[in-house]
């Protein structure tokens, strides 16, 4: 279908010369599926930190600050979407904020989606893997400013300060989420206990609308993948990507939103294991490099993503 007018989002993230994660994995995707992407680039690295050995420079709040002035002054800071997701400098991050608060004076209708990307959970302990000092502004700052928020679920009870141990739990966090602001709310990955069994891992999403009446009306929905055996890079900032661009072409279709992006999200995730474990060899283990997403190969997934996951409303 025809996009309307052109549709344009300000992604600032990281960047790295050989892989895909943070830009490198959202710019692609949005691109293909018609969106205009002016990227600022967080951090550029030779490749992502998982690998052995990685090199490059940082941005800071100064110059992220300097890049916005330069599409000021130009008149070019109307903006349809922004997107965000790991940082790790409070500055950078409170800039972000400002930045974001400036866009919606200039653009009403601007959502911003943000992964709040602080930490994850190990064999059922979660660690936070960005300064601690940076949970304060997420939760304070940034979340009441977003619209659209994609925490993994230690994410989401950093935010909220409540565990999540029942579905009940996780659908009573995204609830207090939405009192923070954002009206939707994907809880990305947990550890909840998937109704197909072990080998599937639970996304929950819910979405609170405001009727014209002034009722708020809120859908739920649960989405069961099958687990894929690997530890994978840039797959929260593909997820994201493909999240605003689906909630924007469904704009009341919330559960065709998620289908879809999580449908594509595992046709690339099973092309790229397939892709790894043939280049590593019979019995060895792939390596980051091997292990890169298959971005380019799954151009036809991520432009139209047959449904292979389907979403329970709850």
């Amino acid at each position: 279908a025809a996009m309307e007018p052109e549709c344009r989002v300000l992604s600032i993230q990281s960047h790295v010369v050989r892989g895909y994660v943070g830009n490198k994995a959202a710019t692609f995707p949005l691109q293909v599926l018609g969106f205009e992407v002016d990227t600022v680039n967080s951090v550029q690295f030779s490749n992502h930190t998982g690998y052995a050995h990685w090199k490059g420079q940082v941005l800071n709040s100064d110059e992220l600050h300097e890049l916005y002035e330069g599409l000021k002054l130009n008149k070019v800071n109307r903006y349809d979407y922004v997107l965000t997701g790991y940082t790790r400098d409070t500055s950078f991050l409170a800039m972000v904020v400002d930045i974001v608060q400036e866009l919606k004076q200039q653009n009403s209708h601007l959502v911003y989606v943000c992964d709040p990307v602080m930490g994850d959970k190990w064999n059922g302990e979660g660690s936070m893997y960005v300064p601690k000092d940076l949970l304060p502004v997420y939760r304070d700052k940034v979340v009441p400013v977003a619209d659209i928020i994609t925490p993994n679920q230690f994410e989401a009870e950093l935010l909220t300060g409540r565990k999540i141990y029942t579905e009940k739990d996780a659908l009573e966090v995204m609830d207090m989420l939405h009192a923070m602001g954002p009206e939707t709310v994907v809880i990305t990955s947990s550890d909840l206990q998937a109704p197909l069994g072990n080998d599937y891992l639970i996304a929950l999403g819910s979405h609170r609308k405001t009727k014209a009446d002034g009722t708020r009306i809120t859908q739920r929905i649960r989405m069961e993948s099958p687990k894929v055996d690997a530890v994978f890079v840039g797959t929260g900032d593909l997820f994201a990507a493909m999240l605003l661009a689906w909630t924007h072409k469904h704009p009341n279709n919330f559960k065709m939103a998620c289908e879809k992006t999580v449908s594509a999200m595992q046709h690339v995730l099973q092309r790229t294991i397939k892709s790894a474990k043939a280049q590593a060899g019979e019995g060895n283990k792939p390596n980051s490099a091997q292990l890169e997403l298959r971005m380019v190969q799954s151009k036809k997934d991520i432009e139209n993503p047959e449904i292979i996951v389907k979403a329970t409303v709850l």
